[in-house]
């Protein structure tokens, strides 16, 4: 055991050793002062690169947010339109106000057409009355041509 501790007192004296100074024109100092010069360059540049992708995801944010804007408003226009075309069908059909709100209740225009088609057809069924022609009038006889000519041939003629 004494030899393996003598063998590795040296070695343990040569790592607290400072290091040799090398002359400035020793190839290993050109390339660590060209290697030192590079990463501040390669620094700068990632810099650079952060602000640039910065900048692009402000702008895709911008794009996303102008989407997200544009879809929004194209989903409303089907409710903007049943609501002008619920209220100028109110006005042309004369439906009363409470039953408009309560039967015409669709976003969409062409549910919002069909309810007011059963609406409306629902109440002429209500609204119509039966009426019979003549009724309650005492029927005239029709004149024949041929009783007409008898009579005219007679002298009973009226007229």
């Amino acid at each position: 055991m004494s030899e393996t501790a003598e063998t590795t007192t040296p070695a343990a004296e040569t790592a607290t050793e400072q290091p040799t100074q090398l002359p400035e024109d020793h190839p290993l100092v050109k390339t660590l002062a060209e290697q030192k010069k590079a990463i501040k360059d390669l620094k700068a540049r990632a810099a650079r690169l952060d602000e640039i992708e910065d900048a692009q995801r402000s702008e895709t944010e911008k794009a996303a947010d102008r989407i997200a804007k544009a879809e929004a408003e194209v989903a409303s226009v089907p409710a903007k339109v049943a609501d002008a075309l619920r209220q100028h069908l109110v006005a042309l059909h004369e439906i009363d106000k409470d039953d408009a709100e309560l039967f015409l209740t669709a976003n969409d225009p062409e549910l919002l057409l069909k309810q007011v088609t059963r609406l409306v057809g629902h109440s002429d069924k209500q609204k119509k009355t039966h009426v019979v022609p003549g009724e309650g009038k005492t029927p005239q006889p029709k004149a024949d041509e041929r009783a007409a000519f008898a009579d005219f041939l007679t002298g009973q003629h009226q007229g």
